[in-house]
């Protein structure tokens, strides 16, 4: 057993992780960076957000071959799918980007470690890999070990019928019928995508409508969208099981049963800590397995560090990554800094939809005065001429300052659209300030400017 002493040890090596680490190293650490993959990238890279967005992508390109091409002048004659050719392009995406991160990682010269840690202390790990086991101590220590798929207790994976979305980016040929159980970004996305591809696809969801968090008027429109692609939506159905090919759910009294070859589960995901011995450093968790921090990420353990998906808040990658950099500057001496108040999120459909900060709903439920500001992409030149006037953007503003608390989008490139909002409310912008921004004409950003003018009844092309 060998023995290496690190300025800093990062255990896991998804967004969070491995930007820690960069950031880290970045700063003049000598940094140690465990992973228990054989690749980096964590599950993001590996098995979550990229291979489902380069499926998302592809099978775009099919839908729109197959469905929308000929009314645009393009004749392609009969449309097949090869899916081994699609699901090899995943791939390829996928091996790029991780052998990317391993680029970049030995280019910092970061210390790359393969195998399963666990805590021996507040200062040691030990990393079992395949041919040797390591013992690794470090001043400082970051816990990244992400999340994993919730299971339901009666339904458990087995990674055939009963699937999580790990085994849902990869299935061998195209489900007759696809039955997805829970109605949040996860699920909809994998729903599209082989719903696109051929698949009979329906949504079960246990809360009254889908993306539940987003305003009612968002997931009305979505709700609609989504129907028309072909997707079935239950709403306020709890499942009770699945036996010989047919999932079973309840609404009230009403019984209900679905005939399935595949069952995607994507209820949620949960804090994976399973095997890291985190008593032995002296690290506590919260009443929902969460690892416990205070406003610095640091544990009950001194020098212990947790970022990402096994803390409160998001579970999302771009929330991870900016918690590894904070981190890694405070480890440094710096003044790292994260605002939780704006974290994005997205649901990667066609269309997309973006929301940052406060909501409508939400914020009449808490009784903010406030003012909102809507404009349709029916009424968006960019959105015309690419067939994509589906939707619309929704500003939301202090009453009294005009402050922007919130926005949320439904439509083409919401997740790109968004964006230019979480700057503005970094910077403690008015919708105003928005509206009075020069946007190119014609784009379809210029949909946030008009619902920025909306705010103060200010649209130009909007009655």
């Amino acid at each position: 057993m060998s023995a290496t002493s690190f300025d800093l040890i990062v255990i896991g090596a998804g967004p969070g992780g491995y930007v820690c680490a960069f950031r880290a190293a970045q700063l003049g650490l000598k940094v140690a960076l465990v992973e228990k993959r054989a690749t980096l990238g964590g599950t993001c890279l590996n098995v979550g957000c990229i291979p489902s967005k380069a499926l998302l992508h592809s099978s775009e390109h099919f839908a729109f071959a197959k469905g929308h091409a000929a009314a645009h002048g393009i004749k392609l004659g009969s449309v097949e799918l090869d899916l081994a050719t699609l699901l090899k392009k995943k791939d390829d995406v996928v091996t790029k980007l991780v052998g990317g991160v391993a680029q970049l990682a030995k280019a910092r010269k970061i210390t790359v470690i393969t195998g399963a840690a666990a805590f021996v202390s507040a200062t040691t790990i030990e990393v079992k890999g395949e041919k040797e086991t390591s013992q690794l101590t470090a001043k400082n220590i970051v816990i990244a070990t992400g999340s994993a798929p919730v299971e339901l207790p009666f339904m458990k994976f087995d990674g055939q019928t009963v699937v999580s979305s790990d085994h849902a980016i990869a299935f061998d040929s195209v489900p007759k019928k696809l039955v997805v159980v829970g109605g949040g970004a996860i699920g909809l996305e994998l729903g599209s995508v082989w719903s696109r591809l051929g698949s009979d696809v329906t949504v079960i969801e246990f809360l009254p409508k889908i993306i539940a968090t987003y305003d009612d008027d968002i997931v009305r429109s979505f709700t609609r969208m989504l129907q028309k692609q072909g997707l079935k939506i239950e709403v306020g159905a709890k499942v009770t099981g699945f036996t010989k090919g047919t999932l079973t759910a309840e609404r009230g009294t009403e019984k209900l049963s679905f005939p399935a070859d595949k069952v995607l589960v994507s209820v949620g995901r949960r804090p994976f800590t399973d095997g890291l011995s985190l008593e032995k450093a002296g690290v506590q968790l919260d009443e929902k397995k969460r690892v416990k921090v205070d406003a610095h990420l640091k544990t009950t353990a001194p020098g212990i560090w947790a970022i990402g998906d096994v803390v409160a808040g998001p579970m999302l990658a771009h929330k991870a990554e900016e918690d590894g950099v904070a981190v890694a500057e405070w480890i440094a001496g710096k003044a790292g800094h994260v605002n939780w108040d704006l974290v994005p999120a997205v649901v990667y459909t066609e269309p997309e939809v973006a929301c940052v900060g406060l909501g409508e709903d939400a914020a009449k439920v808490a009784g903010r005065a406030i003012n909102v500001g809507k404009f349709n992409f029916a009424a968006n030149g960019r959105a015309i001429a690419a067939d994509a006037m589906d939707g619309f953007v929704k500003i939301i503003a202090d009453a009294k300052t005009d402050q922007i608390l919130g926005a949320q989008i439904v439509g083409h490139g919401a997740g790109e659209l968004i964006s230019e909002v979480v700057t503005h409310m970094e910077y403690g912008g008015s919708a105003e300030d928005l509206g009075r921004t020069i946007h190119a004409h014609p784009t379809m950003s210029e949909a946030v400017k008009e619902a920025g003018l909306a705010v103060s009844k200010s649209a130009i092309h909007a009655m």
